[in-house]
């Protein structure tokens, strides 16, 4: 073993150590542990001291009272009251930088009170023990720190203290009856006890300055250095303003304010504490003042957006503010109103009507300026309703080579509304007036009209008209109900129980389908050959073609025989003419929904 005394060496411990006090050395310190781990012991006792470094291999250097002792020596050294004796250890490590120091001293008192020999920081626990010489049995003990009794919870000669705090510091002895050869009193002598900080007391920064702007960021920093003795520790931070949290607890030292205003100003600190809030620190207050500015930045929001709705929906309005004074007071108009239509932040309508469209905007003040929101254009759009098709004719039967314009017209709706005509289910062409031109034999058939209006892209709200039946009368012709159907040859009474018959069977069926579909028996009966209204929810068309109910056609037409006339050519819409030697009897029937679609659409049938 070699001794150093030079002064040279002396001078790099004492830097050595005021880098550690100061907590400038960024490495890892190294560790001096004892076993057992306590002091003072008796003299006849012997301890073993223990360094640890990095990890890296080395030698380890040990220092007795600042002095350097035993270079590149080993890990572990033996102790004793003769070699090396009482003094304060340190050691140094491979890769590491001087332990805390660890005092070791020998009694032969009759009575020792024995403390931790490692570091003490605040948040631990302090097992205070008293023993007599040669574990000679004690009682009555009592413990004292400085001239205090200490209360506390006892197990035996032991005693616990926790959490230890900073005032804990200070002189400790216990005194205790011993049992040797006569029982007697006895007192220890005083032990140094040196709780030290386990993080510094936070420092609370406003990274700014403490004098802004409503509406301006404010960011604040609780700064505060652990104890380089120790693994850094988890700490929460907590935010005040006026003795009330505003932030935390949360692990992160800042806390970001992303728009101040007039109630942000007052007194700030922040605490620093443990996860278990066994050791919490305060830091000194900081005054901030925030300052008023004019109202500007006023904007107004729909719901739904762009303030599009449809009579009977819910619309919302929202009026905020970029920056401005508090309190704030705000105010709802309506173009062409003279009157405010609400007070608060929130304009609402449960129900919009079309009477609610028009120019919106919000008003804002702090009692000394005022600000308007850009007007927001309110839309309450119509559904369209009521579609009904219009001809200069009062009787669907037009004379070939007339010229014949249909026109399209709705009860309701908002504006535009697209018009889109089908004949025979087929799309036939758009707008609201649809020019047939000089009529003949190929415009007979059932014409419709559908009326459309949206909002937006997304919705989609239609009506369609009833069912005009459109038949051409040739010249030369008798009367004629419609082309599609002929019979020849029959008696007029039998032809009338045909169309009851068919009269009939039609009035049952519109009957179970207005049941099926909930509709109000009292609603007037429709125009024989019309299709009923649609549902009053939106349909987007597909395929521009309409459902049609179940409904029976039963049209009968009497054309005389002879040479030019009808009977001597095939209806309208049939596949092939009837043989001229068979006197026939023909009727239409239009599959509804629940029919599979057939072309031709309509089925003809013969009865001799």
């Amino acid at each position: 073993m070699q001794r150093a005394g030079s002064h040279g060496m002396a001078r790099s411990v004492v830097v050595l150590l005021w880098a550690q006090a100061l907590g400038l050395a960024g490495t890892q310190l190294s560790q001096l542990t004892l076993d057992p781990p306590w002091t003072p012991v008796f003299q006849t006792e012997m301890v073993m001291l223990t360094c640890r470094g990095s990890g890296m291999p080395g030698h380890t250097y040990w220092y007795i009272n600042n002095r350097l002792w035993w270079q590149e020596g080993s890990d572990r050294i033996r102790a004793s009251k003769d070699y090396p004796g009482s003094g304060s250890y340190q050691c140094r490590g491979p890769g590491a930088e001087l332990s805390p120091p660890i005092t070791l001293s020998f009694s032969n008192d009759w009575l020792i009170l024995q403390v931790p020999a490692q570091t003490l920081l605040e948040g631990d626990r302090l097992q205070l023990r008293c023993r007599g010489w040669k574990d000679k049995h004690i009682s009555q003990v009592q413990f004292f720190h400085e001239r205090d009794v200490l209360k506390g919870p006892t197990l035996g000669a032991e005693l616990y203290l926790q959490p230890l705090q900073l005032h804990h510091s200070g002189h400790y002895h216990c005194q205790a009856v011993v049992q040797y050869l006569l029982a007697g009193w006895q007192k220890s002598a005083p032990v140094m006890v040196t709780v030290q900080e386990l993080f510094s007391v936070p420092v609370l920064r406003l990274e700014g300055p403490a004098e802004i702007t409503e509406g301006s960021p404010l960011a604040l920093n609780c700064s505060s250095r652990s104890s380089p003795l120790r693994p850094p520790a988890h700490l929460q931070y907590i935010f005040y303003k006026d003795r009330v949290v505003v932030g935390g607890p949360q692990g992160s030292p800042q806390l970001q304010l992303l728009a101040v205003g007039l109630s942000h100003s007052g007194n700030y600190y922040c605490e620093v504490r443990t996860e278990t809030a066994s050791v919490w620190k305060h830091s000194a207050p900081v005054t901030v003042t925030v300052y008023r500015v004019p109202v500007s930045g006023v904007s107004l929001v729909a719901q739904p957006p762009g303030g599009q709705v449809v009579e009977g929906d819910r619309l919302v309005l929202n009026c905020s503010v970029a920056v401005g004074t508090g309190p704030l007071s705000f105010s709802w108009h309506r173009q062409g109103s003279a009157t405010r239509l609400a007070v608060g932040p929130r304009y609402e309508l449960h129900a919009a009507g079309r009477q609610d469209s028009g120019r919106y905007h919000c008003s804002v003040t702090d009692g000394s300026t005022t600000a308007d929101s850009p007007p927001l254009r309110v839309t309450v759009l119509v559904p369209v309703a009521g579609a009904a098709i219009a001809m200069a004719r009062t009787e669907p039967s037009v004379l070939a080579g007339e010229n014949l314009n249909l026109s399209c017209s709705v009860r309701a709706g908002t504006a535009p509304v697209n018009f889109t005509w089908l004949r025979d289910r087929q799309e036939l062409g758009w707008g609201p007036l649809l020019s047939l031109g000089a009529v003949g034999p190929e415009h007979a058939g059932t014409y419709q009209c559908l009326a459309t209006n949206s909002l937006g892209t997304h919705r989609v709200f239609w009506a369609r008209s009833p069912v005009l039946t459109l038949s051409v009368v040739l010249p030369g012709q008798g009367w004629q109900h419609q082309g599609t159907a002929t019979a020849t040859g029959l008696s007029v009474p039998l032809l009338l129980l045909l169309a009851a018959v068919g009269w009939q069977l039609r009035r049952r069926h519109r009957a179970a389908t207005r049941r099926s579909q909930g509709r109000d028996p009292t609603a007037p009966p429709e125009p024989e050959g019309h299709l009923p209204e649609p549902a009053a929810h939106p349909r987007v068309l597909k395929n521009k073609e309409v459902e049609d109910e179940e409904v029976l056609y039963t049209h009968v037409v009497v054309t005389k025989q002879g040479e030019g006339t009808s009977a001597s050519r095939p209806p309208w819409g049939s596949p092939h003419p009837p043989p001229p030697w068979e006197p026939p009897v023909t009727y239409a029937v239009l599959p509804g929904p629940h029919a599979q679609p057939q072309l031709p659409s309509d089925i003809y049938e013969n009865i001799p």
